[in-house]
């Protein structure tokens, strides 16, 4: 079963062109679930900011409580 040189290119065509296509529709795919979960993920990080910076200042205030008492 030997194939020629041009069968061979023309399946690696046909291949270059579906592997394209695929990535196109993954690609499509992902940015619309990115943007269907943008509120959620946003909402999440504005969570998540509160949350360290209101540790953060905890933490400070404690800090210099502790130094002012001794």
């Amino acid at each position: 079963m030997t194939r020629t040189e041009q069968q061979i290119r023309s399946d690696l065509e046909t291949e270059r062109t579906e592997l394209a296509s695929a990535v196109e529709n993954l690609r499509t795919s992902i940015q619309t679930d990115v943007k269907k979960k943008m509120p959620l993920l946003a909402a999440g990080a504005a969570s998540v900011g509160f949350v360290l910076a209101g540790g953060i200042g905890a933490t400070m205030r404690y800090v210099a409580r502790r130094g002012r008492e001794h």
